[in-house]
C-alpha cells in the first residue's frame, strides 16, 4: 500500500489488502498452532465420532434384529467381535455409548482450544492495530474520524472472535463430516452415495455464487458501521452542545439518518442469506428425499435407473441417518459464509490500517538530543497542509498554505510571546517544533540541530507543551499530573499542582488527590483542567516549554495567580506563550505578531505599541477602546468573521 496515508480512502479501508484471512493466519496464528492443531484434531475426531452410532445401527438392524447378514463393524477384525446375538447388542449399543461419550469429550477440547485461540488472536491483532494506529501522524487524524477508528479498534476486531470462535470450527467440522459421510456410504453402497452425495457440488457451486455477491455488501457494512459509530461518539461528547442549543430533534434525525443507511446495507446483505439458506436447505432435503425413494424402491425390489445388486433394511437406515446428519451442517453453510465473508472484510480494515506508514519518523541516522540548552531558531520555514504535489513554482498544487517565510531566533532562558486573529497559523508554528507536522520548507533547529535530524522521542522529551484543549484521562487526580512522569513521588506531584496553584482546589476535592475526574475531565471546570495540565508539564520539567493559550478557561484572578507561577517556571527555560489575551504575552522578551501566516511585526510590548500595527489594534480592542481601532484591522476583522461564516 501508499506510504500516503491521504490515499487510504477512510470509509474503504484496505482496499488493496491482498488475501486477509491468510495474512490472519499465517502473521498471527502462527505463535499459537498448536491451540490450532488442538482444536482442528478434536473437529476431526468428534466428527468421525459422530458417524460410529449410524453405522453400527445399520449393522445391529441387519445382523442382531433381521438376521439378514452377519455382524461385521468395518474396520474391526471379525475374530475380535462376539457371535452371540445377545452379545452383539450389547457391544453395539457399548459402541454407540463410548462413541458419543468420547464425541463430547472432543467437543469440549475442540471449542476449548479453538476460543483460546481465537482470543489470543483477537487480542493481538486488536493491540498491534492500536500501536500502529498510535505512531501514525497528526496529520491523519485530522483527517479520519473518532468513530471509525474505533470501529476498527472493537467492532472489527470482534468480528474476527466471531469467526475464530465458531465459525470456522463449524467449517471444518463440515469438511470432516462431508468427507466422512462421503468415505463411508462409498463403502457401504456406491451406487447408492452417488444419489445422496450428488448435492455436494451443487452446493459449492450455490456457495461460490453467493460468496462473490455478498463480499463487497459486507465491505459496505462495516463502513456504515464506523459512520454510525461516528456520529454515536460525536453526540455523546457534544452532548451539552445539543441540549443548550435544543437541538435533540435534529440530532436524532441524523443519528436516525446514519442508523437507516446500515440498517439498508445490513438488509441488502440479508436477503442474499434469505436465498441462500433456505437454497440450501432445500438442495439437502431433496438428497434425504431422493436417497429415501431410490432405497425404498430398491429394498421393494424395484431398484431405478442402473441400480442393482442388494440393499438390507439397515443400510438404507445408515443412508437416511447420514444424510440427515448432513442436513443441519449443510444449512448452516450459510452462516459460515456469511461469518466469513463480515471477518474478511473486517481484516481488511484492519490491515489496511496498519499498512499506513506514519510520514513523521526518526531518521535511521538521527542522534539522540542531550544537554538542551534551548536556543531555537526558526530558519526561512514554510508549511502547507495536505501537500500532494508541487507546481513549477515548487508550491503545492492542491495544498493548504498556513506559513510563510517564517524566520526568529529564541535564545535560551527567553520568553516569546506570539499574539494575532484565529487562524492566524500561531498554535502551528509550535506545532512544528515538536513535529506533529514537518515543514514544507526551511529549517527549525534546537541548540543547531535540524529537528528532523534527531530522534522524535528524545526532541519531544525536551519540550513541554500545553495546548489550548486540555486533555484529562478518565483516573484519579495524581495519576492526571504525573501523566508521563509515573514515578514522580507524591510530594513532586503536590509540588507541581502548587507551582500550577492547584494544590488549593484539589484538596478541597472529596477525595483529594485521589478524586476521580470523569472521562476527559467532565467533573472539573475548564480552569481547574488547564491548572492540572499545566502542573502535568511542571512536573516534566522541559528545557523548552510551550504554552498555547494555556490560561484561556480560567477567570482572572486564577490567570493571575498561574501567571504568576508560570512567571518563575519560565525564568531559566526557552518559553513559547500563545495568547489572545495580551496581558499574558505583556512581559515577553520578544512578541511576534502573527497574521495570515505570516510575521508581521516584532519586538517588546511598547515597541509594538509605538509601531501602531496589528498588535496595537489588538491591545485597543482589549482595553476597550474600540473607537480607536484603524480602519484597516476593522476590514481585516470583518473579512475574517465573513470566511468563518462560509466555511462554517
Amino acid at each position: 500500500m501508499s506510504d500516503d496515508p491521504d490515499e487510504v480512502d477512510p470509509g474503504k479501508w484496505g482496499g488493496n489488502v491482498d488475501r486477509p484471512m491468510l495474512r490472519l493466519f499465517t502473521e498471527y496464528g502462527r505463535d499459537h498452532w498448536a491451540w490450532f492443531a488442538v482444536g482442528l484434531l478434536t473437529s476431526t475426531a468428534a466428527r468421525f465420532l459422530a458417524l460410529v452410532p449410524p453405522v453400527v445401527l445399520g449393522v445391529a438392524i441387519d445382523a442382531v434384529f433381521y438376521d439378514n447378514r452377519p455382524y461385521s463393524l468395518p474396520g474391526v477384525p471379525d475374530a475380535w467381535l462376539p457371535t452371540a446375538t445377545l452379545d452383539q447388542f450389547w457391544l453395539s449399543v457399548g459402541i454407540m455409548g463410548v462413541a458419543m461419550t468420547l464425541g463430547a469429550v472432543c467437543n469440549f477440547a475442540r471449542q476449548s482450544s479453538l476460543n483460546l485461540f481465537s482470543h489470543r488472536v483477537k487480542h493481538e491483532v486488536r493491540t498491534d492495530t492500536y500501536r500502529a494506529m498510535q505512531r501514525l501522524d497528526t496529520a491523519f487524524f485530522d483527517d479520519r474520524r473518532t468513530g471509525e477508528l474505533m470501529s476498527i479498534l472493537s467492532n472489527d476486531t470482534n468480528r474476527l472472535e466471531l469467526f475464530l470462535d465458531n465459525m470456522m470450527s463449524s467449517a471444518i467440522q463440515l469438511g470432516v463430516l462431508v468427507l466422512g459421510i462421503g468415505g463411508v456410504l462409498f463403502s457401504i453402497n456406491p451406487e447408492l452415495a452417488v444419489v445422496t452425495l450428488a448435492v455436494i457440488p451443487v452446493a459449492a457451486v450455490f456457495t461460490w455464487w453467493f460468496m462473490r455477491i455478498v463480499e463487497q455488501q459486507y465491505a459496505d457494512i462495516r463502513s456504515s458501521v464506523g459512520d454510525l459509530n461516528t456520529r454515536l461518539e460525536n453526540n455523546l461528547a457534544g452532548v451539552g452542545v445539543i441540549k443548550t442549543a435544543g437541538t435533540e430533534a435534529y440530532e436524532s434525525e441524523r443519528v436516525r439518518e446514519a442508523s437507516y443507511e446500515y440498517f439498508q446495507r445490513d438488509w441488502k446483505a440479508l436477503r442474499m442469506n434469505f436465498i441462500y439458506r433456505p437454497g440450501m436447505q432445500l438442495l439437502t432435503s431433496i438428497a434425504f428425499v431422493t436417497t429415501f425413494v431410490v432405497g425404498g424402491l430398491w429394498l421393494i425390489g424395484e431398484p431405478p435407473l442402473w441400480f442393482g445388486g442388494d440393499l438390507s433394511v439397515g443400510t438404507l437406515v445408515t443412508f437416511l441417518l447420514l444424510a440427515q446428519r448432513m442436513v443441519e451442517p449443510l444449512t448452516q453453510m450459510s452462516e459460515i459464509v456469511d461469518r466469513y465473508e463480515d471477518a474478511k472484510a473486517s481484516t481488511r480494515r484492519i490491515f489496511g490500517l496498519m499498512a499506513i506508514e506514519p510520514s513523521i519518523t526518526s531518521d535511521p541516522d538521527a542522534v539522540k538530543l542531550d544537554d538542551v540548552a534551548g536556543r531555537v531558531e526558526y530558519d526561512h520555514v514554510d508549511f502547507a497542509y495536505g501537500v500532494e504535489g508541487e507546481s513549477s513554482d515548487g508550491r503545492s498544487s492542491d495544498s493548504e498554505v498556513v506559513l510563510r517565510d517564517v524566520t526568529f531566533t529564541a535564545d535560551p532562558g527567553e520568553t516569546v510571546g506570539l499574539v494575532g486573529p484565529t487562524g492566524a497559523g500561531k498554535s502551528t508554528i509550535c506545532k512544528l517544533l515538536v513535529r506533529l507536522y514537518d515543514v514544507t520548507d526551511g529549517a527549525i533547529r534546537v541548540d543547531g540541530h535540524d529537528v528532523r535530524d534527531v530522534t522524535v522521542e528524545s526532541l519531544r522529551s525536551h519540550v513541554g507543551y500545553v495546548g489550548q484543549d486540555t486533555f484529562l484521562f478518565d483516573g484519579s487526580v495524581r495519576e492526571n499530573v504525573a501523566y508521563g512522569s509515573f514515578d514522580a513521588s507524591d510530594e513532586e506531584i503536590e509540588a507541581a499542582a502548587k507551582a500550577a496553584e492547584a494544590h488549593e482546589f484539589i484538596t478541597n476535592l472529596p477525595e483529594g488527590y485521589d478524586t476521580r475526574v470523569g472521562e476527559r475531565g467532565v467533573k472539573l471546570s475548564g480552569g481547574q483542567r488547564q491548572r492540572i495540565s499545566i502542573a502535568r508539564t511542571v512536573l516534566a520539567d522541559p528545557d523548552i516549554l510551550v504554552l498555547d493559550e494555556a490560561t484561556s478557561d480560567v477567570d482572572t484572578e486564577t490567570e493571575m495567580l498561574i501567571q504568576r507561577s508560570l512567571d518563575r517556571l519560565t525564568e531559566d527555560r526557552t518559553t513559547f506563550v500563545i495568547a489572545h489575551r495580551l496581558s499574558t504575552v505583556k512581559g515577553a522578551d520578544t512578541i511576534l505578531s502573527v497574521d495570515d501566516g505570516e510575521i508581521v511585526e516584532r519586538g517588546s510590548h511598547e515597541e509594538l505599541l509605538e509601531e501602531d500595527g496589528l498588535y496595537a489594534d489588538l491591545w485597543r480592542v482589549q482595553a476597550g477602546e474600540v473607537d480607536d481601532l484603524s480602519d484597516e484591522f476593522v476590514r481585516e476583522a470583518a473579512r475574517r468573521a465573513s470566511a468563518a461564516r462560509d466555511d462554517a
